[in-house]
């Protein structure tokens, strides 16, 4: 925790990297004020999703700054507005120039947090808004799904020292041009933690419309169970397994930093989750959690020549169009000098991706390329997997026994995947769930 010594200037430097490795640097300079704690709060869509649900957040967020805090409010468009802007785009081209979504984009949270700065002084209180540009949230420029690189917190640290309600637009930033850019789904996640790392909040507070992580989906599993503390790493696996609680580069930026996030509902005043280090506590349970996600498609390039090089060649071009491949299996044909190379992408990169292959396969010398969208990739994760040998040959038991078929496999130290057909989903969530004894506490690996 910093907190800044009365009667003395405090001035910081605070550098920073993301996955990709860009380096970013923050600079910032402290008045002296005694305050109880630096708070950066992240409301999602349907938080804000109309103005009664504004103005109680207002009120919620004031609250927190009567008990002597400073309050960064990021917010999200309104529910639905993002879809409904995706939808005006379409109808105007067929496949939307990336710049222009992102000028057309960003508008959805300009809404949210001008209404917001409204609903606080109507409320006696002061606050002012920013979009990205305005307090220099600087990215790359890949439209659509940049990345941050900076962010100048001076102005923002300013505002606060003058006792305001700091009001920042998620999910979108400028780039070196002064391009206006956005983050991807999920970004006003990643703008909050940025943010609190760059500020050095002492946490970072993101409300949604659950009370928390919880050990699965519980719209499927009415056993699932809210998780009081999760560490970085399991987080970060259930967020790119498709758990759509915490966006993954948010856990990403928060682990390296240090930064402890709370997930909690926006409609109740009960404890969420901490998303915080790992302690000896968590390494004594298996299996944290179940997670799956319907948003994959599968791609088969079969005939392909089995020679060194050939993987390179299929996907250093799918990198070049920012397509982010996840689990690869190649089975080859020694007789015929062939293999087969099958992957899983995103849904909404695979048409993208099929036609880029399509016009690739001639020059490789491969014979076809074929894909299927009926899949779902079902994964179990815990950090006490690290040490426990048995957790992999139980799921896929699970399965067997359910009638699941596995067609694709990958493992890291805390988590095991598997792709089924899409149609078992639920099956699949509920069985697992119940063969690891999710909906206890504390089940030790004794135990289990």
């Amino acid at each position: 925790m910093f907190v800044p010594t009365a009667g003395k200037d405090v001035v910081c430097r605070f550098v920073f990297g993301v996955a990709c490795g860009c380096s970013f640097g923050f600079t910032s300079k402290w008045e002296s004020k005694e305050i109880m704690a630096l708070i950066v709060q992240k409301f999602g869509g349907t938080s804000v999703g109309s103005p009664a649900k504004i103005k109680a957040v207002a009120e919620r967020v004031l609250r927190n700054k009567s008990q002597g805090n400073q309050m960064v409010v990021v917010l999200s468009a309104m529910s639905g507005e993002t879809n409904r802007l995706v939808d005006l785009a379409s109808q105007m081209q067929e496949l939307p120039d990336t710049r222009e979504m992102d000028m057309l984009l960003s508008t959805g949270e300009q809404v949210t947090v001008s209404l917001f700065a409204m609903a606080v002084k109507e409320a006696g209180d002061d606050a002012v808004s920013f979009l990205g540009d305005q307090v220099k949230i600087k990215t790359d420029s890949v439209h659509t799904k940049a990345r941050i690189e900076s962010i100048d917190s001076e102005k923002i640290r300013a505002e606060l020292n003058q006792g305001r309600v700091v009001v920042i637009a998620g999910f979108q930033g400028v780039n070196e041009k002064g391009d206006i850019t956005t983050l991807g789904r999920g970004g006003s996640d990643t703008t909050a933690v940025a943010l609190a790392a760059a500020l050095k909040a002492d946490s970072c507070e993101i409300y949604t419309d659950v009370e928390g992580v919880y050990t699965t989906d519980p719209n499927i599993c009415a056993k699932a169970r809210k998780i009081d503390r999760i560490s970085y790493d399991e987080m970060l696996e259930l967020a790119s397994l498709g758990a759509k609680v915490l966006d993954i580069r948010s856990v990403t930026l928060a682990k390296r930093y240090k930064v402890p996030i709370h997930v909690r509902s926006t409609f109740t005043e009960t404890e969420g989750t901490w998303v915080i280090e790992e302690d000896k506590q968590m390494e004594g349970l298996i299996v944290s959690g179940v997670t799956y996600n319907k948003n994959e498609a599968r791609i088969t390039v079969s005939g392909v020549p089995n020679q060194p090089g050939i993987a390179a060649k299929i996907f250093t071009p799918i990198s070049d169009e920012n397509i982010i491949v996840d689990m690869i299996i190649q089975n080859q044909d020694a007789g015929k000098g062939k293999a087969d190379m099958t992957f899983t992408v995103i849904r909404s990169d695979y048409e993208r991706t099929l036609k880029l292959l399509q016009q690739l396969i001639k020059k490789i010398g491969a014979e076809s390329v074929q894909g299927d969208t009926d899949i779902t990739k079902i994964s179990i994760v815990g950090v006490g997997m690290r040490n426990h040998s048995g957790i992999a040959s139980t799921m896929f038991s699970v399965l067997a026994k359910e009638g699941i078929n596995i067609s694709m496999i990958s493992t890291s130290e805390i988590k095991v995947s598997c792709v089924i057909e899409e149609k078992y989903t639920e099956l699949a969530v509920r069985a697992l769930h119940d063969a690891f004894e999710l909906d206890k506490s504390n089940v030790s690996i004794e135990e289990q």
